[in-house]
């Protein structure tokens, strides 16, 4: 299958090709900026599918929208007509127009008398035409500083550089980029109706100012430890986007360290509601723990060496023991109301993994000391 892409060389364009690289069955035919304009017709006499991106947005001179947004869409109906009429084929199109088509703004004019040349030659000809007027796409690969607020504000958080809001208030829709995508790999593929307006799902409703605040919270989280919910949703979708900002000095960051005698303890995350996660290292015969929680639990494993886990009942006196290593991968598990401890009974020194149900709380820690 050939495809050709105007615009390719945009953000929603770059973020396409990557997926569609993916596929050994589809070919791109690239058509940017720099194409010239004659090598349009004979890239869609080629291709099986076109997704027009291309377009102006932020012009030097209004008369710009036309050339760009209007003028360029006709040379691509004229086109495909001559295709039709030479060959019969009838290339579907996927056109990213905007919310702003029909809105009263040069910009927005031009976007929707593109999109009705699109619909004139899907009415002469009954090929598939779809249409979107897409929200605010955000996702990696998007311009600072140009006409995307979410990869200004990630780019600038991102370096300790301020943001600017005029009001945090104000409301702003949002679609994910990989969400674009996806939809349109399935209007590629036959699974949407053409005609009429499609749309991308999910689309995020959220103010300016919780967009700023969620963001820096991302930045936040390696001072703090406290990851954020980023496993669903919006958040997940925009600490994805953050962490594409990042400068490549900035992809590695150090976690605080606390050693004594008996070896090294690193918290590495926390979470707000699902714990936190942690490591420490035991020298051989060191014995760390003797104490007991009424409701906190734990999961350790042993990563490197052997250890012995010890428990008592703290009512009933009840012992129990349980020897684990390294080479085995065994989660044990601290139960409440017993008192427990590790000791490292092999010769090297003892690396374990701890996750905890809650983040350690200085004022209730729910930790007391009891002899195992």
């Amino acid at each position: 299958m050939k495809v050709l892409i105007t615009g390719a060389n945009g953000f929603v364009g770059k973020n396409l090709l990557a997926h569609l690289a993916e596929r050994k069955d589809v070919e791109v035919l690239p058509f940017t900026r720099e194409s010239p304009l004659e090598t349009l017709a004979a890239a869609v006499g080629q291709a099986d599918f076109v997704f027009h991106l291309a377009g102006v947005n932020r012009p030097k001179d209004v008369a710009e929208f036309t050339e760009g947004n209007v003028g360029l869409t006709g040379a691509l109906c004229d086109a495909l007509r001559e295709v039709a009429r030479t060959t019969g084929r009838k290339v579907p199109v996927l056109y990213t127009s905007s919310i702003q088509a029909g809105r009263d703004n040069p910009y927005g004019t031009s976007k929707l008398e593109a999109e009705r040349l699109l619909q004139a030659w899907q009415a002469e000809t009954g090929a598939p035409v779809y249409i979107y007027r897409l929200a605010n796409v955000f996702g990696k690969w998007c311009k600072p500083n140009y006409n995307s607020a979410v990869a200004t504000f990630c780019h600038n958080i991102a370096r300790g550089l301020p943001v600017q809001v005029n009001d945090p208030a104000a409301p702003v829709s949002l679609v994910y980029v990989d969400d674009v995508v996806d939809s349109f790999m399935q209007a590629m593929q036959g699974e949407l109706a053409a005609g009429g307006e499609c749309q991308v799902r999910p689309q995020y409703s959220v103010t300016v100012g919780e967009l700023v605040a969620q963001i820096e919270g991302f930045r936040g989280s390696r001072d703090s430890l406290v990851t954020d919910r980023v496993g669903t949703g919006l958040v997940r979708a925009l600490y994805s986007t953050y962490l594409s900002y990042l400068p490549p000095d900035s992809f590695a960051y150090d976690l605080p360290k606390y050693g004594d005698a008996r070896g090294v303890f690193v918290e590495v995350l926390k979470t707000p509601d699902c714990g936190q996660f942690s490591y420490f290292t035991a020298h051989p015969g060191i014995t760390r723990g003797g104490h007991y929680h009424h409701s906190k639990t734990e999961k350790f494993l042993v990563i490197k060496g052997r250890a012995r886990f010890g428990f008592r009942h703290i009512l009933s006196g009840e012992t129990f023991e349980i020897l684990t290593s390294g080479e085995t991968p065994t989660i044990v598990e601290t139960v409440p109301g017993w008192s427990h401890d590790i000791t490292n009974v092999g010769d090297e020194e003892m690396l374990v993994m701890l996750w905890a149900n809650e983040i350690f709380d200085r004022q209730r820690p729910d930790t007391f000391s009891h002899k195992v």
